[in-house]
C-alpha cells in the first residue's frame, strides 16, 4: 500500500555547451506561465483527461548523466501514447537531442512474465510500456536497456546488441559497477556473466521451488521500498545475495479473473499474524565461489531492510529490523567471513514504529549521514567514530536526503522548514551545521536528485497552476539550464482548458486534540445564491500526504468543470507532521482518521455556498477502507460514498504494513476487530459504490467479495463495478474513463449532479 529522478552521475563543468530545454517556449524570470487566456474554453471531460498527449505535458523519467559527463539521458513519453517511453540522449558537445532507443522499433511486443508484471505493479509502473529502466556502461559508450522481457546493449553509435533472446525472466537486471558483468534473476537463481558473453547461474539449484536467490520478497517490494535482492561491491570482487524461502508463508489461491477466463495463482501471501519468509544473506565472488553466510543474529523472524557496501568495498552494511518494527540495527559485516557486529541501533518512540528510509549516505571517511525520527521529527545526523551530531533540527521534517558534496562540505536535502505543503531544497554545512540555506523558490513544491558527487542538481518543481518542470542547477541552487520547461504556452496540451482552470485555496481546521488539519479546495466560479455539491477525496493512511501545493493534474479540474467543489483534508496519522501526529493510529486504524475527515465535512457544511446534503466521499486502497469506515461511523453525514479496492479486514493484508501500525493480530485481536470494516458494514445507510480490480494481488479481491457477501446477506443495497484482469491500479486510457464515468453516473442516479 506504499505510495512512489534517479541519481545522476557528475556533470563535467569543463564542457561548454549549455543544455537546452525540450520545450521551445521561453519562461519569464520566475519560470512561471505568461500566456493570454481565452474567455471561453471547452469542457474538460474524462475522455480528454486520460487521452494522449498527456495534459501534464512531457513527463521525463530517470534523468541521468553518462559516467564521462558528456551525455544527458532520460526516458520520455510519446505525444501519441502517454504510457510509452523511449530512451533519449543529449550530446552536450554538439547540443543535439536524439532518440537512442525506439521502444516500438526495437521491442518484440511479447507478453511479460507474471513475475515481472507483479514486480512492475509493486513499483507502480504496471501501466507503462516501452522502456521503463536503463543503465549506463562504465565506458560511456553504451547502455543496458531492458525491453519486453529481454536485455539489449545500445551503443551511442546507433548499434544495438541483443544480450538475451528467450522466454525466461530477466528480473532486476544490472551492470556491475565497472560494466564488466551483466546480472539478473531467472527462475529463482542469480545469473551472472561477462557483458555480451552470456550468463550462468552462480547460486545453487534448490530442491524446492519456494527458494529464491537474488530476489526481493513480496513485502520488501510492496512495503519496504526494496526491489532487489543482490548488491555488487565496488571493485566487483563480491556480490551480496539474499536467499529467502517462502515455504512457511501461507498460500492464497488468488484468482486473476479476466474477461475470457480465470487464472488461479497459488500465491504465497504473508498475511498479518502469519509466518514470513525465512531470509538469509550471503557474500560470494562473481562466479559464485567463496560463498559465506552473513551472521544476521539469533532471531530468524526479522526483516532484511537495507544492504549497502562501504565505499572501499571492505565492509558490508546491513539494516536488520525486528518483526515488531520498533528496533532497527545497523550491522557491519566482514565480507570475507560473514561475521557481523552492531554498529548502532534505532528504537521507536513508545506506541510508534520505525519508518524505513533511503535517506542516508556512507562517506569517504567512513562516517555516515543518517535520517532519524529520534527527536520526534525526521532529521539528519552525522555518525562518526561512534558519536552522533545533528545536522538539522526543529519542528519540521527532512523529507529526502538529496546528496552530500564532500568536496564542498555541503549536505543537500528537501524539507518542510518553510512550508509543510510545499517542500523546498536546502543545504547545510557538513562540518559546521547551522541554519539551512534554501536553494529553491517559494511558491513551488520542489524535489531534487543529485549527481554522484552532489555538485550538480536536477530540481523538479510544480505549483497548483503549473505542471511539473525540471532544470539543472549547481550545488548552490543556481539554475543552469532547463531539462523540461513545460511552459503553459499556446502549444501546450492543457492550453485549451486554461480559461476554465480554477485556483486552489488552502486552510486549516482543528482536530479534537487541537492539531491543525490542512485542507485544500477547488471551486467552480461561484454564483450568488447557488449551493454546490462537494466531491470529497481522501486517503487517510499513514506515511502519505495528500494536501500539497504541487500540481494535481487535470482530473480535479475536470470534476470542478462538472459543477462540483473538489476537497481534500489530511487527518492525524498522515505524513510530514512528526511522530506524535502520525502515531495516533497505532493499534487504532479507522478512528482518528474518520474523526478528522468528519471535521472536514462539518467545515464544508458550514459554508454558505456548499449544498450540505450533497457531500460525496471517495477513496482508493486505504482511502477505500476509509470510505467504508466513514459511512459506518456517521450515517447521513455524506450523501454517498465510493470505495475503491478497499481493505475490509486487516487480517487479510500483508504482515509488514499491517503489523507496523496495528501490531500482531495474535496479540491484539481486539484492535483488529475494532479496525476492520466488515463487522459494522450493515450500518451503512447511505448509497455505496464498490470498485475493485479482479486480479488484485495487493489488496486481494477477497476483501471486496467478503464485503459484498456481508451486505447482501444483510439485505443492504449497494452498487458495485468490478474490473476483469485489472490489478490494484485500475487504470488506462479507456478503463480510467469508464471508472470515472461509472462514479458520476452512480452519483446522478442518487440525485447528486453538478451546478452549472
Amino acid at each position: 500500500m506504499k505510495t512512489r529522478h534517479l541519481l545522476m552521475a557528475g556533470l563535467c563543468a569543463a564542457l561548454p555547451v549549455a543544455l537546452p530545454t525540450l520545450s521551445f517556449a521561453k519562461a519569464d524570470t520566475a519560470g512561471k506561465t505568461t500566456m493570454s487566456q481565452e474567455t471561453t474554453a471547452p469542457t474538460l471531460d474524462f475522455t480528454r483527461v486520460f487521452a494522449s498527449p498527456a495534459l501534464n505535458g512531457p513527463s521525463p523519467r530517470q534523468v541521468r548523466i553518462s559516467p564521462d559527463g558528456r551525455y544527458l539521458t532520460l526516458l520520455r513519453n510519446r505525444d501519441d501514447d502517454r504510457e510509452r517511453y523511449d530512451l533519449w540522449g543529449y550530446d552536450r558537445r554538439n547540443g543535439k537531442w536524439r532518440m537512442l532507443v525506439d521502444s516500438l522499433s526495437l521491442g518484440t511486443g511479447r507478453e511479460l512474465s507474471e513475475a515481472e508484471k507483479m514486480q512492475r505493479e509493486r513499483q507502480r509502473i504496471g501501466d507503462l510500456k516501452g522502456i521503463v529502466d536503463y543503465a549506463w556502461n562504465e565506458d560511456s559508450a553504451s547502455l543496458m536497456v531492458p525491453l519486453d522481457g529481454d536485455l539489449y546493449l545500445a551503443g551511442l553509435d546507433g548499434k544495438v546488441t541483443r544480450l538475451t533472446n528467450d522466454a525466461g525472466d530477466e528480473l532486476n537486471p544490472a551492470l556491475s559497477p565497472a560494466g564488466t558483468y551483466v546480472s539478473y534473476v531467472r527462475d529463482g537463481r542469480l545469473m551472472v556473466g561477462r557483458t555480451g558473453k552470456g550468463q550462468q547461474a552462480i547460486t545453487p539449484e534448490e530442491a524446492s521451488d519456494t527458494v529464491h536467490w537474488g530476489e526481493a520478497e513480496f513485502v520488501a517490494q510492496e512495503e519496504m521500498d526494496r526491489m532487489t535482492g543482490y548488491w555488487w561491491a565496488p571493485g566487483e570482487a563480491h556480490i551480496a545475495v539474499e536467499r529467502y524461502d517462502e515455504a512457511p508463508v501461507g498460500v492464497v489461491q488468488r484468482a486473476a479473473i479476466g474477461a475470457e477466463g480465470t487464472k488461479i495463482y497459488a500465491q504465497r501471501y504473508p498475511a498479518a499474524g502469519t509466518p514470513n519468509v525465512e531470509v538469509a544473506l550471503y557474500v560470494m565472488k562473481p562466479d559464485g565461489s567463496a560463498r559465506v553466510k552473513v551472521d544476521l543474529g539469533s532471531d530468524p523472524d526479522i526483516y532484511l531492510a537495507r544492504v549497502n557496501w562501504a565505499r572501499d568495498g571492505k565492509t558490508l552494511y546491513v539494516q536488520r529490523e525486528n518483526r515488531v518494527q520498533d528496533r532497527l540495527d545497523m550491522l557491519a559485516v566482514d565480507p570475507e567471513t560473514g561475521a557481523s557486529t552492531v554498529l548502532f541501533t534505532e528504537t521507536a518512540a513508545k506506541g510508534s514504529w520505525i519508518n524505513l528510509t533511503n535517506n542516508y549516505r556512507f562517506l569517504k571517511d567512513g562516517s555516515l549521514v543518517w535520517w532519524s525520527e529520534r527527536s520526534g521529527f525526521g532529521h539528519l545526523y552525522r555518525f562518526a567514530k561512534g558519536k552522533w551530531a545533528p545536522l538539522t533540527h526543529g519542528n519540521w521534517e527532512v523529507s529526502s536526503l538529496v546528496g552530500v558534496d564532500e568536496k564542498a562540505g555541503r549536505v543537500i536535502f528537501t524539507g518542510t522548514k518553510d512550508d509543510v505543503l510545499a517542500p523546498q531544497v536546502y543545504s547545510v554545512d557538513l562540518a559546521h551545521p547551522g541554519e539551512p540555506k534554501r536553494l529553491t523558490e517559494m511558491g513551488w513544491a520542489n524535489g531534487a536528485v543529485a549527481s554522484k558527487d552532489a555538485s550538480t542538481l536536477v530540481v523538479s518543481r510544480s505549483s497548483t497552476d503549473q505542471p511539473p518542470q525540471s532544470y539543472i542547477a549547481d550545488g548552490t541552487g543556481k539554475r543552469l539550464a532547463w531539462v523540461e520547461e513545460n511552459r503553459l504556452d499556446a502549444s501546450h496540451p492543457y492550453a485549451p482548458y486554461m480559461a476554465s482552470h480554477r485556483e486552489t485555496t488552502f486552510g486549516t481546521v482543528k482536530a479534537e486534540d487541537g492539531s491543525d488539519l490542512h485542507w485544500m479546495m477547488i471551486t467552480p466560479k461561484l454564483e450568488p445564491g447557488k449551493k454546490y455539491p462537494v466531491f470529497f477525496e481522501h486517503y487517510g493512511g499513514p506515511h502519505v500526504q495528500t494536501v500539497s501545493k504541487a500540481w494535481l493534474g487535470a482530473l480535479p479540474q475536470a470534476i470542478v468543470d462538472k459543477g462540483f467543489i473538489y476537497f481534500r483534508i489530511d487527518n492525524r496519522g498522515s505524513a510530514h507532521r512528526g511522530v506524535d501526529f502520525e502515531k495516533q493510529i497505532h493499534e487504532a486504524m479507522g478512528t482518528v482518521e474518520v474523526a478528522d475527515q468528519k471535521a472536514g465535512a462539518l467545515y464544508l457544511k458550514s459554508l454558505a455556498y456548499v449544498d450540505p446534503g450533497k457531500i460525496v466521499t471517495y477513496g482508493w486502497s486505504y482511502g477505500g477502507y476509509m470510505t467504508l469506515k466513514m459511512l459506518e461511523a456517521d450515517q447521513g453525514l455524506y450523501a454517498a460514498g465510493i470505495s475503491g479496492a478497499p481493505v475490509t479486514k486487516w487480517e487479510l493484508y500483508d504482515s509488514h504494513y499491517t503489523e507496523r501500525y496495528m501490531g500482531d493480530p495474535r496479540q491484539v485481536p481486539e484492535a483488529y476487530k475494532a479496525s476492520d470494516a466488515l463487522e459494522n458494514a450493515p450500518k451503512i445507510a447511505d448509497p455505496l459504490l464498490l470498485i475493485h480490480g479482479m486480479a488484485d494481488d495487493n489488496v486481494v479481491f477477497e476483501n471486496s467479495t467478503a464485503l459484498a457477501a456481508k451486505l447482501q446477506n444483510e439485505a443492504k443495497p449497494f452498487e458495485m463495478m468490478f474490473y476483469p484482469g485489472h490489478t490494484h491500479a485500475v487504470k488506462g486510457p479507456k478503463i480510467s474513463v469508464h471508472v470515472w464515468d461509472t462514479i458520476f453516473a452512480f452519483l446522478a442516479r442518487h440525485g447528486i449532479t453538478g451546478v452549472k
